[in-house]
């Protein structure tokens, strides 16, 4: 069964629902039914404006072998009181539970994932680590080997699902499937969500990439690029002639940007105020941030969050 939490992601219900279906006309025999459940039990509304109809509200859930989780946008408000309970009642029978895309962030609401492996969307991971310290947030496309299932969304939806109809029917099966998607990558579970920085600038040189390592690992307490430098064996002059040729800044102006980018994200996926946000991200003076944040991005921290609500 379905959960759709208003706003779903349609790209992560497809890829949810399909390889099902697949599955089913490859073996020639119903290995799967599902069913969709919404909030008023009528049709839920994706992000994309498209409407599906459901079978069941929330409130009102059936029996299921296994029940998942879909949101996307939106989801810090989307755990309602209705949804909660439809969770906790289906675990407590015995259906195995998971989430898709943002749908870790209902679980974390519910307490389910405290000290547990789970994957979400990468753009939620700095707003969902802030929010959910319990939870052993994962870089990985899905977690299949917990107790509750959890999948990044997008194309994961599917290697998840994929993974899922292996473990049970068999890599046959799995792999005829993926032929009919014409789906020639599927992914293992420990596989990164993102790109590397290599795939995304063609970059193969090792003393930038942990250079920016060490920076992402650190937003909180930035370190000074001469620390970096040091740290990787190279001087502060190398380390500012790398990033001038590959990546066209300095290293001080790339890990302003990577901070601020973090900030960003947590003023439009969080309740953190404006100085919070500032300290999370390494900035001593909410004043200074405030600045710096509205040259870059052409509006204040404040003015955003306004803006987002």
């Amino acid at each position: 069964m379905f959960l759709l939490v208003e706003n779903f992601s349609h790209l992560a219900f497809s890829c949810a629902v399909e390889p099902l279906r697949i599955a089913n006309l490859v073996a020639k025999a119903d290995l799967y039914q599902w069913s969709f459940a919404s909030e008023n039990g009528e049709f839920a509304l994706a992000s994309n404006a498209s409407e599906t109809r459901v079978h069941h509200a929330f409130n009102k859930l059936p029996r299921a072998d296994y029940l998942f989780i879909l949101s996307g946008l939106g989801v810090q408000s989307a755990a309602t009181p209705n949804l909660l309970s439809g969770i906790r009642s289906s675990r407590a029978t015995g259906t195995r539970i998971g989430a898709l895309c943002s749908g870790a962030y209902v679980l974390a609401e519910a307490g389910l994932l405290n000290n547990r492996r789970a994957a979400i969307h990468w753009d939620y991971h700095d707003s969902f680590m802030e929010e959910f310290p319990l939870v052993n947030l994962s870089k990985s496309v899905f977690v299949a080997d917990e107790k509750i299932i959890t999948a990044s969304g997008g194309t994961a939806t599917a290697d998840l699902m994929l993974h899922l109809i292996g473990r049970k029917h068999g890599a046959d099966l799995e792999m005829a499937v993926a032929d009919q998607m014409v789906y020639n990558a599927v992914r293992e579970g420990d596989a990164e969500q993102r790109v590397s920085l290599q795939s995304r600038h063609g970059i193969r040189n090792e003393h930038l990439t942990r250079a920016i390592s060490m920076m992402s690992s650190s937003i909180e307490s930035p370190i000074a690029p001469s620390e970096i430098a040091r740290e990787i064996g190279i001087s502060t002059r190398q380390l500012e002639r790398l990033f001038g040729r590959h990546l066209n800044c300095s290293p001080k102006k790339y890990f302003v940007d990577l901070r601020l980018q973090k900030a960003q994200r947590l003023l439009v996926q969080t309740d953190m105020s404006v100085t919070e946000v500032a300290f999370a991200t390494g900035f001593k003076s909410p004043t200074h941030f405030s600045k710096i944040y509205r040259v870059q991005f052409g509006v204040a921290p404040n003015e955003q969050k306004t803006k987002i609500d």
